[in-house]
């Protein structure tokens, strides 16, 4: 479950970097903390799903 204003989606994601504009450094450094969580999540499945294609494959 995700804590509330916390990024858990690409569409949350894309909103996070044009809303720097309107933030304070402190506002800006959260979403960035929460972009680099959210982004290693999204990184490791696409990991994960090329090992799988990898082992159809193999």
């Amino acid at each position: 479950m995700k804590a509330k204003g916390e990024i858990s989606n690409g569409g949350e994601a894309m909103q996070a970097f044009p809303s720097f504009k309107d933030k304070s450094v402190d506002e800006i450094q959260e979403l960035r903390k929460q972009l680099l969580a959210y982004c290693g999540l999204d990184t490791l499945a696409m990991v994960k799903v090329l090992e799988g294609l990898k082992e159809l494959v193999e």
